[in-house]
């Protein structure tokens, strides 16, 4: 458990300071898709139980892996942000997913009873990731 909230950690402190590897990723690899959400205020236990009860079963069903969920440990950002790590076959089932997703009766629905007392995000943050010749995840 340790070892992916230290790999998750790594990714996000490269991404999050805007890094992109020139390398290319082999044929037959994923892409990963790092989301970060910022919730509105007092509404991280909300979004929170969003995905556990709902979301990432969704998501799977769709044809999107979940790879790891996590919140940060430290400062303000352990009080309102949740990040995770998605795997797609490539972009381009990655956008159908999406696509399939936004549209599915029981996303919505679980997303207007969440929302009953005003929306859980303020900001949404995606960033695509091909896997480096050398990454052990691929």
């Amino acid at each position: 458990m340790k070892k992916i909230a230290l790999s998750l950690a790594a990714l996000c402190a490269v991404f999050g300071l805007g890094y992109t590897s020139g390398a290319k990723a082999a044929a037959g690899n994923h892409v990963f898709e790092l989301r970060t959400y910022t919730a509105a205020e007092g509404k991280l236990a909300d979004l929170n139980a969003r995905f556990r009860n709902h979301t990432v079963k969704i998501f799977e069903k769709h044809g999107m892996k979940n790879v790891v969920y996590g919140v940060p440990t430290d400062g303000e950002k352990s009080k309102n942000t949740l990040i995770y790590l998605l795997q797609h076959d490539s972009r381009d089932a990655a956008k159908a997913s999406w696509d399939k997703f936004r549209t599915d009766p029981d996303w919505t629905k679980a997303r207007a009873a969440s929302e009953v007392n005003g929306k859980l995000t303020d900001k949404v943050e995606s960033v695509f990731l091909e896997p480096t010749d050398y990454s052990p995840m691929k």
